[in-house]
């Protein structure tokens, strides 16, 4: 039953873009698809929870599934992550967090399987829940719980659509944030152990410092290999900045989050986060005390907090476009075909609610917001990501080439269908005070005659090609070099 290394390897490359942890849970199901598209996503995810499709033992509701399904043209790829909440079919009843093994095993099964045939040749990934090492919050199971559960969903899924991938719950944070040995990695060599023949796709979370990437998807090879079952990686998740990268920010954190938790996680259906969202608890007090000293808390922190000074806001934006661009092209460089930003945008309309920790670690990198109930909102991200695609449009292959001149420099090369070849740079700096350095004068072989040059901002860049080398003044902002192209060529 062991499928061969590539033989669900994604043809050529997308990028994609996640909806986030729900849809159509909080509300009726949006449109999300046309935006996501419109910024040059090739792919989507999005969220299906078992408590939306079979809410009663035998009743199904496809308005959920049918409003996804909708929004598609047939040019972009589906990834829907697949959760076992329910608030009668699964041990922990729920209809949100955290997903639990279900009661009958062979009810998963026909859950799955309807799922999958309702979306046959249209869905393209199908995830068995997400995170699974995250246990109590993102699953209140054991590894080999989550193992049957696998097995399970692989077995109904390739019977609904054989041509369908199964993707490994995502390996996140608390996985490659660990060290090797940690309990979360124990988690994922139990589940590979006994799970090495129940999926196609193995999906790692890319969040925090770029230049890990590398290293982190060649960890979660190596974790493959060493169980027998190397499969293609795919970037379920990437975003960054994140508090967690700062060690400033990182030990204020820390200490907030112990009161946070200090009665322990504990189950979060729509209704108990409705009705939390009005009391008085250890979160909420944490996150007040924190918002009531922010003017003496590091910058590195505030610029991640609700109504932090104008100037720390936007630099909050420029490190997030660097970073989108630098982790992309290093995931691609790694040989992943597939990769998903976290996030569009926020789960529903509305003003953002400050004092819930998730909106202080991952709020902000919402590349959308709302405007009178529509996705309306473009920050500086969507931008950025619009012009990445655009860059990538036909990319066949990403290559990172090694340069002595200046020492440390990022540079990659992209092979391109039916278009010249584009050269990335950047110069590695500290991310936030980095801009602040002048850049670094740089020669590189180029085979045109012409360039242009654009930054991850958008904004030209001056070059000049001499004696068929190209000249270029470089920053940590990522930079896209291309020969000029003549009308009619």
């Amino acid at each position: 039953m062991t499928q061969a290394t590539d033989a669900y390897e994604p043809p050529g490359i997308r990028l994609g873009i996640v909806r986030g942890v729900s849809y159509g849970l909080f509300g009726p199901p949006g449109t999300f698809v046309p935006q996501a598209r419109s910024l040059g996503a090739g792919i989507v995810r999005a969220y299906v929870y078992w408590s939306q499709v079979e809410p009663e033992p035998g009743r199904y509701r496809w308005d959920v599934v049918d409003a996804l399904l909708g929004q598609l043209d047939g040019d972009e790829e589906v990834w829907i992550t697949l959760c076992s909440s329910s608030p009668w079919a699964t041990r922990t009843p729920t209809d949100f967090l955290p997903p639990s093994p279900a009661h009958d095993l062979n009810a998963y099964a026909e859950f799955v399987r309807r799922v999958v045939r309702r979306c046959a040749g249209r869905v393209h990934y199908w995830q068995c829940d997400n995170e699974p090492s995250n246990t109590d919050l993102l699953w209140a199971g054991t590894a080999d719980e989550y193992v049957a559960q696998l097995r399970v969903m692989y077995a109904a899924v390739k019977e609904a659509d054989p041509a369908a991938a199964v993707v490994l719950g995502g390996c996140g944070y608390d996985v490659l944030g660990s060290e090797a040995g940690s309990e979360p990695w124990r988690f994922f060599a139990q589940v590979l152990s006994g799970g090495r023949d129940a999926f196609d796709l193995f999906d790692v979370h890319l969040y925090g410092d770029t230049a890990a990437v590398p290293a982190h998807i060649e960890a979660v090879r190596e974790l493959m290999r060493a169980h027998g079952c190397l499969r293609p990686v795919v970037v379920g998740e990437y975003g960054a900045p994140v508090p967690f990268e700062f060690p400033d920010a990182q030990a204020v954190m820390y200490e907030m989050f112990a009161e946070a938790f200090a009665e322990g996680a504990h189950v979060q259906s729509t209704g108990e986060l409705a009705a939390r969202a009005r009391q008085d608890t250890p979160e909420r007090r944490a996150m007040a005390a924190l918002y009531a000293r922010m003017p003496q808390l590091p910058p590195r922190l505030r610029m991640f907090m609700e109504g932090c000074p104008p100037e720390l806001e936007a630099r909050r934006h420029r490190i997030n476009c660097r970073q989108l661009v630098t982790c992309t092209l290093q995931a691609l460089a790694a040989g992943v075909r597939r990769t998903l930003y976290w996030n569009l945008a926020p789960e529903v309309p509305g003003p953002a609610d400050p004092l819930q920790i998730m909106h202080l670690m991952f709020g902000k990198l919402a590349m959308l917001g709302y405007r009178d109930g529509e996705l309306a909102v473009r920050h500086p991200a969507a931008d950025t990501f619009a012009l990445l695609a655009a860059q990538l449009a036909g990319a066949r292959r990403v290559t990172r080439v090694q340069c002595a001149d200046p020492p440390g420099l990022y540079a990659f090369e992209v092979e391109r269908a039916g278009r010249g070849p584009l050269l990335v740079l950047w110069d590695p700096r500290d991310m936030v005070d980095g801009e602040d350095e002048p850049p670094v004068p740089v020669s590189w072989p180029w085979p045109a005659s012409t360039a242009t040059a654009v930054d991850a901002f958008g904004e030209p860049l001056a070059v000049e090609v001499r004696d068929r080398r190209l000249l270029v003044a470089v920053s940590g902002t990522p930079v896209f070099i291309s020969p000029v192209v003549s009308p009619g060529t």
